[in-house]
């Protein structure tokens, strides 16, 4: 049987799992190799850039022709300081502040009224914890908080940074998103700014609203809230 393209004939012994991660590695080579060239004809005065220099690692197909944000020398990159409050440093249920009974009620009115409380997104984040999915809510707020930005070479560094913990396949913490909002964003990446994942952060928001959300009013864990708040004070 002939290999694949791209691929020897000694990696037919090679189970397709490891074919795919060398594969992977040989992939990102060529994106980092793509990247130095880049880089070099910045600085190179004037020297032409080669074609390899459109390609990079944050395509989420992981091929090797599309152009989208390249990654920048340390010279331009932002130190972390600029932002070193993380989406992940959010406070939980626990940390965040305690909620009111009237306040804990009037999330089961809308997703929207809980999605508005520092109490609420804390208490969900927890919730979503225990399923697995908490990457959508801390998405959520890495793009609220990228909104909020102005100044252009920290929205460029967010943006990298928000695409390779959520976006890329390679990562962990990738949000499930339809091709066409994929593309979109690949497209974004052109010219990243403080709106590049407005679709993406909508379409997450969607998914917890009409899946997450009705298992958490319908959860343990938003009864004994309640339970907890309606309980009165013990006394001193």
């Amino acid at each position: 049987m002939r290999a694949p393209a791209g691929i020897t004939a000694t990696d037919d012994t090679m189970p397709m799992g490891s074919e795919r991660v060398e594969m992977r590695k040989r992939q990102m080579q060529i994106h980092q190799e793509a990247a130095a060239s880049v880089l070099q004809a910045r600085h190179g005065m004037g020297a032409a850039p080669s074609s390899a220099s459109n390609a990079c690692c944050f395509c989420w197909c992981c091929c090797c022709s599309c152009s989208c944000l390249t990654v920048r020398g340390e010279d331009e990159r932002v130190q972390r300081t600029t932002y070193e409050r993380r989406p992940e440093d959010t406070p939980n249920c626990e940390d965040s502040p305690k909620p009111t009974l009237e306040d804990a009620r009037s999330w089961s009115m809308s997703f929207e009224k809980l999605m508005k409380s520092a109490a609420g997104r804390g208490c969900f984040r927890q919730f979503l914890r225990t399923e697995f999915s908490e990457e959508n809510i801390v998405f959520w707020l890495a793009c609220e908080e990228l909104k909020k930005e102005t100044n252009k070479s920290v929205v460029e560094e967010k943006v990298r940074q928000i695409y390779e913990d959520f976006i890329s396949i390679l990562s962990p913490k990738e949000v499930s998103l339809d091709s066409h909002v994929r593309e979109v964003i690949n497209h974004n990446m052109l010219e990243p700014t403080s709106h590049t994942f407005e679709d993406a952060q909508q379409q997450i928001y969607t998914l917890m609203q009409r899946d997450s959300y009705p298992r958490y009013m319908n959860s343990s864990a938003y009864t004994d809230l309640l339970q907890s708040l309606e309980e009165p004070p013990p006394e001193t």
